[in-house]
């Protein structure tokens, strides 16, 4: 890209005062939900080849995920998030049979469904592309909820970590957002102030609320479903369908 093009993007970041992108990384950067919807598929079809009832595997996949939505970890009681998921899945299968499933096809079940969702869990080249361009005029800092293990795999899966400036995983910290002492921790270690970032993601409840705790320059929705903005609820500063109509929130904010 021309260099003229940069000395715009420069100067355009000088005169608005903000010099740093904070991002969600679930739904925001990648397709957290997608992949996890591929997963479940692939776990259907592991559950075919069993002695489970085809008639029960879309109770027993629904099952563990409304556990995985309202799941509660603390690491402090001496298990690992491995365990907590695969006794999930073990729960799942015996509420959905009625009898007590052997405790390997829940391990295999977990497993198939988190290693497909790693494995297809991707950065995009365009989300990449923009994500370089980016860090070329401003500070990139990753925020993310979520239990350390989980996170920090999917970071790794998608190997984002080098186009950032700083990457905060929740489940390192005592609070997650969107309370403010993780962005007070992002603001300190990145060496920035808050006025001079925005906040992007795809939470109104966590990264929304949580920047406007925050009091960051402006927060950004990322609304991929196109919805309505529930009542009552948080109003971002600006709304858009997917993390790469950013550029066009930058030249409103310049």
């Amino acid at each position: 890209m021309c260099c003229s093009y940069h000395m715009w993007m420069r100067n355009m970041m000088e005169s608005r005062g903000v010099s740093s992108i904070i991002f969600d990384l679930d739904n925001t950067l990648v397709d957290t939900a997608g992949a996890g919807r591929i997963a479940i598929e692939k776990v259907c079809e592991l559950l075919k080849s069993t002695h489970v009832q085809e008639s029960h595997i879309q109770d027993i996949c629904h099952r563990f995920l409304r556990k995985l939505l309202h799941e509660s970890f603390d690491p402090s009681e001496g298990k690992t998030i491995d365990d907590v998921r695969i006794h999930h899945w073990y729960e799942a299968l015996q509420e959905t049979q009625g009898t007590d499933p052997d405790p390997a096809l829940a391990n295999s079940c977990y497993y198939t469904w988190k290693n497909t969702r790693l494995q297809v869990l991707t950065l995009s080249p365009e989300v990449r592309s923009l994500l370089e361009e980016l860090r070329k005029n401003y500070k990139l800092l990753l925020l993310t909820n979520g239990d350390s293990q989980t996170q920090w795999e999917k970071i790794e899966a998608v190997r984002c970590e080098g186009l950032f400036s700083l990457v905060v995983v929740g489940g390192d910290h005592p609070e997650q957002k969107p309370a403010l002492s993780i962005f007070t921790h992002c603001f300190e270690s990145a060496g920035v102030r808050p006025k001079d970032c925005i906040m992007v993601g795809d939470s109104l409840s966590t990264d929304i609320q949580g920047g406007i705790n925050a009091r960051v320059r402006a927060t950004v929705w990322i609304n991929s479903d196109c919805k309505s903005l529930p009542q009552g609820s948080v109003t971002p500063d600006y709304t858009v369908p997917s993390v790469l109509n950013l550029n066009d929130v930058l030249l409103e904010l310049s």
